[in-house]
């Protein structure tokens, strides 16, 4: 059959309020990017008549401008799941505009199939290349569009013009068949290939295809500061004794890496490291350090969901992508996040905070424990079941008057169980083998800022008068925080007042 032709405003004619619409991607990596435009102006022309008009929106991770941007700011968001990371999303989401559900990335796709979230009434995928017979090529991020492209009672096709050079076989579109029916995901080192390199749809459920020539859109991180390149150093140097010690196999581990500058602080750190041999990744997103690492030959390989380079390294890597053909592939979330493939593999997991309290809990979600920043991505999915799993952030924020560490973080993602090491600028904490008392020894002497070391060390002698396993005294465990709220510095945090 011939599939049409149509312009994005016709193909958001199609999107009904209160539907459950999917879209391919994973970070702003291979989501749509014109359609979701026309749905927002059609989202505020149909408030403007006073109709109602939200979808809600399903995605593999974060979006980018043109779909959280564009739809929460038109207020176009009913329900929204499992990740964002859009200022006007946040805004939305903190102010209860929109119902939001941050769950683990592995998760969805499956959660989907299950049929726990009901039907996908139209899922929007952009691809690259595609055949009359329903084969396409997909682009720079892969997310759950295997899920979606068998889920959706109808499908829109953003037809993505943008890229001059072909990813076909960048691609690994896998779908595990679901209890009681699952097997094993056969992956036994990141570069094994177990699915298709196109994703197939039917041609009967496509509306039509929408022409679209518009970039990911994603800026360069800022370059590394004094702050995070220590973080990356103490990264380094503390894996690096490991590997002398003996508690890391000689041929090293694969590596999977957060986003952000102190992610990538870290793997250029890897990269000039002597001691640390080259290595594989296995991982949700790559950045543009993976690939200067591939170039100059640290990186061997890289299976990750998403291509997450900024436009200007997006270019270079096109014009090189012949170079890369053999060194990356990219799968859905449900396999490039699988706990099973985690585990099997022995991951090195390295994933940042918000903050982290003595005993080594962490908030990677709540500005104090209440106002949400992004989600928990996939952060959960590698640290539970990573061979280590590794936590950093600065140990001070806003010229001092913030410590993330903390007597008890104001929102727990990932318990002590779950967190290995911590770092910070100031040091390492390796936290294994130790009990509540002395993780908290550990951490206030090697993570936490020196102008916060004598506060903490104050409320483990208050909390100590209480006994117990892991001591504490909820009268007082939350005083940083409340000296912020009430203060504006975290330094006013008063235990005394906390006893009246």
């Amino acid at each position: 059959m011939s599939i049409p032709f149509i312009t994005a405003e016709e193909a958001a004619s199609y999107i009904k309020n209160g539907d459950n619409v999917g879209f391919s991607g994973f970070t702003a990596s291979g989501t749509p990017k014109v359609v979701t435009v026309a749905l927002a102006k059609r989202a505020r022309e149909l408030h403007e008549k006073g109709e109602p008009f939200k979808i809600n929106l399903f995605t593999g991770a974060s979006t980018n401008d043109h779909v959280d941007g564009e739809l929460a700011r038109a207020d176009a968001i009913g329900i929204r799941t499992p990740y964002q990371s859009h200022p006007d999303a946040r805004k939305l989401c903190n102010k209860g505009g929109m119902h939001y559900f941050d769950t683990h990335l592995s998760h969805v796709s499956q959660d989907l199939r299950y049929g726990f979230y009901g039907d996908i009434d139209v899922a929007v995928i952009e691809v690259t290349e595609m055949s009359p017979n329903g084969e396409f090529i997909l682009g720079a991020g892969l997310g759950m569009t295997p899920t979606l492209a068998q889920m959706a009672k109808k499908v829109i096709i953003e037809y993505s013009s943008y890229y001059r050079t072909s990813f076909r076989g960048f691609h690994d579109n896998y779908v595990p068949l679901d209890p009681p029916h699952r097997r094993e995901i056969p992956i036994y080192k990141p570069s094994d290939r177990i699915g298709s390199t196109v994703i197939k749809i039917d041609p009967a459920k496509i509306i039509g295809i929408v022409p679209s020539n518009a970039s990911e859109s994603i800026k360069p991180f800022t370059a590394a500061d004094e702050i995070t390149e220590r973080i990356g150093a103490n990264v380094c140097h503390f894996l690096a004794q490991q590997l002398r010690d003996g508690k890391m196999p000689k041929e090293f581990l694969p590596i999977q890496s957060g986003v952000g500058n102190v992610a990538n602080a870290v793997l250029y750190g890897l990269g000039e490291n002597p001691e640390i041999p080259q290595f594989e990744m296995y991982t949700e997103v790559i950045q543009d350090a993976v690939m200067t690492l591939m170039e100059e030959g640290k990186c061997k390989f890289a299976s990750t969901c998403a291509l997450t380079f900024s436009d200007d390294a997006m270019v270079r890597f096109m014009d090189n992508i012949d170079f890369f053909r053999d060194k990356i592939l990219m799968r859905p979330g449900e396999i490039s996040n699988s706990p099973e493939v985690v585990r099997r593999l022995g991951l090195i997991a390295m994933n940042t905070a918000l903050e982290a309290d003595i005993y080594g809990n962490v908030n990677s979600t709540h500005v104090l424990g209440s106002k949400m920043m992004n989600g928990i991505g996939g952060s959960a999915d590698f640290c539970r079941n990573a061979y280590l799993s590794i936590f950093s952030c600065p140990s001070i924020q806003k010229d001092g008057k913030i410590s993330a560490i903390v007597p008890m973080v104001s929102h727990v993602d990932h318990s002590e169980h779950s967190v290995k090491v911590l770092v910070t600028e100031q040091g390492v904490a390796d936290l294994r083998g130790k009990d509540p008392r002395q993780r908290a020894e550990t951490i206030i002497e090697n993570c936490a800022h020196p102008m916060y070391r004598e506060i903490l060390w104050d409320y483990v002698k208050l909390a100590s008068k209480n006994g117990g396993h892991t001591p504490h005294d909820l009268s007082a465990c939350f005083a940083l925080h409340r000296a912020l709220m009430e203060r504006g510095d975290m330094l006013q945090a008063d235990f005394a007042l906390c006893e009246k």
